[in-house]
């Protein structure tokens, strides 16, 4: 198992357990005790855990995603494929609304040699199209929350509620029919109901994984998505759901 993959193992287990030994790790991941520390060392150095003796102990909060840090290498490849389907479904020329997060920040560099017009919600994204020669870029302004770097508070809002864009290109925490759309961070949540409610058409990106999940903010009913696009991992019932709720459900 390679380093990148056990990690996201460990950091797995600690979502359901809140203290878990060097040996139950090492016999879960097939990795030796040695190589266990190490992750732990590293993961306790991003805040995902706190090293005690024999192990660790959890401090990811109940419905809390990992540090951006952690979430920044999970699944490059898989978020590559995302953004390229998302950057297929906007036309030269379109005002897009991007919003923050790791698989959204892949759709920003998917973006970079496209002629549009992109207001992004977080730095990274703002960082990874400064360059773009053909990129017009728009930053609503507000306050960047440490790390993740995405922005929120009044002067996000009101700069959102300014606008009317094509698109809006939110970024997911947990997605199912009956709850909609929802954030793990109560402080994303105006933002991204301005975004959408700025925009003509919104399509929702993420992994498969989240749409199992459910985070603590609901930002929106599925219903006001336009297209989600995901992977196979995503659960056949879910996607059935969300399809017989009206929204388009792109697999790549």
């Amino acid at each position: 198992m390679e380093s990148s993959e056990r990690q996201l193992a460990l950091i797995e287990r600690f979502r359901t357990a809140e203290h878990v030994t060097v040996a139950e790790l090492a016999e879960l991941t097939g990795s030796s005790e040695m190589t266990i520390r190490r992750d732990l060392d590293q993961l306790a150095a991003r805040g995902v855990v706190r090293r005690v003796r024999g192990g660790a102990v959890s401090l990811l909060l109940r419905g809390e995603a990992p540090p951006y840090a952690v979430r920044a290498h999970e699944n490059a490849e898989v978020k590559a494929r995302l953004a390229a389907e998302v950057a297929g479904l906007l036309a030269d020329g379109e005002a897009v609304v991007l919003d923050s997060g790791t698989t959204t920040l892949a759709v920003a560099r998917a973006l970079a040699g496209r002629r549009l017009t992109v207001v992004p919600l977080d730095l990274h994204a703002a960082m990874a199209l400064a360059d773009a020669p053909e990129v017009r870029l728009l930053l609503p302004g507000g306050l960047a929350t440490p790390g993740s770097l995405y922005l929120t508070g009044p002067l996000t809002e009101n700069a959102l509620r300014s606008l009317r864009v094509d698109t809006a290109v939110i970024g997911v925490c947990g997605l199912d029919a009956e709850y909609g759309l929802t954030a793990h961070d109560l402080h994303e949540v105006p933002a991204k109901r301005a975004a959408i409610a700025a925009a003509r058409r919104t399509i929702a990106v993420c992994e498969g994984g989240k749409l199992a999940r459910a985070g603590l903010g609901v930002v929106c009913p599925a219903t006001d998505l336009d297209a989600v696009v995901t992977d196979a991992s995503a659960p056949p019932e879910i996607v059935a759901a969300l399809q017989s709720a009206g929204v388009a459900v792109r697999i790549v």
